[in-house]
């Protein structure tokens, strides 16, 4: 899938630095149908068998896989996802595969997250289009309890781009830039966010895959950081109702065939008739989308007025309210910047599904309102973008119908649960999980 690469490895080789860097365990990683990384690990004597996709786990016990008719669950490591984990022992290594999901003939399963990226990104390039995503990925760094579990608290008052000793994340923001680094990563900026306690880190962008594979990664890895300074990281969209909550905004810039497929200097904004349609794209599949870019119940605490988050379905050249904002850069480069996702999304769907509706804008040759004229209202709960979503036929056909009733039926579960209960089930369930 996606357009032909040489592989960064080969089998031969990744055995050969296995070897050479006494990595003695594997962690194979994947993510189940909500974008929430699994894993087993398997000892470096195991590593032949594992490399051919002969790792299996029980499909039961991984979200939605039964319901789907997957028992059984084979994993086949991608080999340009190989790496070390630089905070594990330096004697007796410790590396990562993410993986991709097969069904016990070796058949790559469609309804992986994963497998619905690639093949959007392989139909686009087979029309000749490429996206490069840059995205923005905020949290917050928490303090834990006495027993080392996570709380909400913060005694920091730091606010936008402040430094130390008033962010008092600045060493645990700086040890995860470092780690992300000797993984690979190329960061381009981090900084203290709008809230106390809240951070964002931006890297390079990328294609693709490789941009949901470096968000995973980026997660975890900032988990595992903040963990070693005795803190918590959190993704949650909204921990604290007083304070701003955290996105996970996707800048989005579009060639065909090599050029800019957004910018016209001849038309109206400078846009191109593509960008104008890529936006209608996006704006009519928006409230199904949201679905999975705002997945849980805690991300509509975030849409919310008031805190900087979009609860409008429009676009705009410069309100920062709009889930869709045109950003016009260097030497009239142009990109759109999707504001509306939030760090409980899969990030995965959530790049297959912008590219998706934005071409299906294209392909349309769909025309939005104005810049700043309002369509409507977002969804204001996880039941109302379910609902858009089951409506939704094109959405349905991206990522298949059975995934997509499937998720309705897990997530309808959540929302039923949390209408049973009180908000600190809220709390207890997210600040875990995400």
């Amino acid at each position: 899938m996606e357009e032909i690469k040489m592989a960064k490895y080969e089998t031969w080789e990744i055995l050969q630095m296995m070897e050479e860097e006494d990595v003695k365990f594997i962690r194979m990683q994947f993510v189940d149908i909500f974008g929430t990384i699994r894993n087993i690990a398997v000892t470096a004597g195991q590593m032949e068998k594992a490399l051919t996709g002969k790792c299996m786990v029980d499909g039961y016990s991984i979200a939605g896989m039964k319901d789907m008719g997957y028992d059984k669950v084979c994993l086949k490591p991608d080999l340009d996802t190989f790496t070390v984990l630089p905070w594990r022992p330096q004697q007796g290594k410790v590396a990562r595969f993410l993986c991709d999901l097969m069904d016990q003939e070796g058949r790559e399963i469609p309804e992986s997250s994963r497998y619905i990226l690639k093949k959007v990104m392989d139909e686009a390039g087979q029309e000749g289009y490429s996206f490069d995503l840059d995205p923005e990925c905020e949290f917050f760094l928490f303090e834990t309890d006495e027993e080392g579990n996570p709380t909400t608290r913060t005694r920091e008052k730091a606010g936008y781009l402040d430094v130390a000793p008033l962010d008092q994340g600045e060493n645990a923001r700086r040890d995860m830039i470092l780690t992300l680094e000797e993984m690979g990563f190329e960061i381009e900026s981090s900084h203290h966010e709008d809230a106390p306690a809240q951070h964002e880190v931006d890297f390079k962008q990328a294609r693709g895959v490789k941009v949901a594979d470096q968000i995973i990664t980026f997660r975890s890895t900032v988990r595992t950081i903040a963990q070693r300074h005795g803190l918590h990281a959190t993704f949650m969209p909204k921990p604290r109702t007083d304070l701003p909550g955290s996105a996970l905004s996707l800048n989005i810039s579009g060639f065909r065939n090599g050029r800019s497929l957004f910018a016209d200097q001849e038309m109206e904004n400078g846009l191109s008739r593509e960008a104008y349609s890529f936006i209608a794209g996006l704006l009519t599949h928006m409230n199904g989308m949201a679905a999975f870019s705002n997945p849980i119940i805690n991300s509509y605490k975030r849409l919310k007025p008031g805190f900087h988050a979009p609860t409008e379905l429009f676009w705009s050249l410069n309100d920062y309210r709009a889930p869709i904002r045109v950003v016009t850069g260097r030497e009239d480069e142009i990109h759109m910047e999707w504001t509306l996702p939030d760090g409980a999304a899969n990030p995965y769907l959530l790049i297959a599904l912008v590219v998706s509706a934005g071409l299906n804008g294209i392909r349309e040759r769909m025309v939005p309102l104005k810049a700043d004229e309002k369509a409507g209202k977002l969804p204001g709960t996880l039941k109302e973008s379910l609902d858009a979503l089951e409506q939704d036929a094109f959405l349905k056909q991206v990522c298949g119908e059975r995934y997509v009733e499937t998720y309705l039926k897990e997530k309808r579960k959540e929302w039923e649960l949390y209408t049973r209960e009180v908000t600190d089930w809220e709390l207890k369930e997210y600040l875990h999980r995400f």
